[in-house]
């Protein structure tokens, strides 16, 4: 389920809908291997303090977050107040069935 952030702007709020639609159809690409799939997944699930300010350089985040954004980035906030961060990692714990991975 999308979730945004009260404070997000309108370009914030659509950059997370094109990560989470990215997300999704990443996650259900057959050519994505289940621990792939499982490495967002416990992305998504981590804590942000878990993560003390890092950067992320997965591909297929940052593939993600430069496609919605037009702008070529090379990593992403691993934090689930940014919304490529979260809209990606949302769009792929959504496109997986409950029963898969534990969730």
């Amino acid at each position: 389920m999308q979730s945004y952030d009260d404070d997000w702007t309108d370009s914030q709020r659509a950059l997370y809908d094109e990560c989470y639609r990215a997300g999704g159809e990443w996650a259900d690409d057959p050519d994505t291997s289940s621990d792939d799939v499982q490495h967002v997944i416990n992305l998504a699930e981590a804590d942000d303090d878990a993560f003390e300010d890092a950067e992320i350089d997965y591909p297929a985040l940052v593939d993600a977050v430069t496609q919605a954004s037009g702008v070529n980035v090379t990593s992403v906030p691993a934090s689930h107040e940014d919304p490529g961060f979260r809209g990606f990692t949302d769009g792929v714990r959504d496109a997986v069935a409950d029963d898969t991975f534990g969730l």
